[in-house]
């Protein structure tokens, strides 16, 4: 890959929240079409860059009900994942989260936690959100283990939402 360049909007200690880059079109269809983070991702159709270059060239109209970042490792200088709001409720201020680490050499090493933390910091404290969730399998124990660190509350489990490897699952 050649040189990555950051375009930081949210800095953290390790991890800087950065705008979306066409550049690394390649890169996020390679996380997405990995079967290890797909699992718990919900991508169940393979994406190609080209994909991603359309979507990311259209862009939205009127009040956006979507924001992402890329994550950045600030010490590697390069990005490692995505996390954004998938959607935003603008009148009842409330907005759904997703985090993707794509790159799985930096799973395990707390990093979900700080992007997490940088997010809902974004969410209450600059666009005035009164509530957030993020909606998980129930097997996805990592990402259930960040809410729960960060102060999330189960609120809802909806049985057998979810079709994963031949099995109906909570959600």
């Amino acid at each position: 890959m050649s040189e990555v360049k950051k375009y930081p909007f949210i800095e953290g200690k390790n991890l800087s929240l950065c705008a979306v880059n066409i550049d690394n079109i390649k890169l996020y269809a390679s996380w997405d079409n990995n079967p290890e983070v797909r699992k718990y991702a919900r991508m169940l159709f393979p994406k190609t860059p080209e994909e991603y270059k359309k979507y990311m060239e259209k862009g939205q109209e009127g009040v956006p009900r979507e924001i992402g970042f890329e994550v950045w490792h600030n010490e590697d200088k390069r990005p490692i994942g995505f996390i954004g709001f998938n959607f935003i409720h603008w009148p009842n201020r409330f907005g759904n989260i997703g985090l993707i680490i794509g790159d799985s050499t930096y799973w395990n090493k707390n990093l979900g936690f700080e992007a997490t933390y940088l997010i809902l910091e974004y969410a209450f404290n600059e666009l005035n959100l009164n509530k957030v969730n993020a909606d998980m399998y129930d097997i996805n124990t990592p990402s259930w283990k960040i809410c729960e660190k960060i102060g999330m509350k189960r609120e809802v489990t909806l049985k057998k939402q979810a079709f994963v490897k031949g099995d109906y699952i909570d959600v």
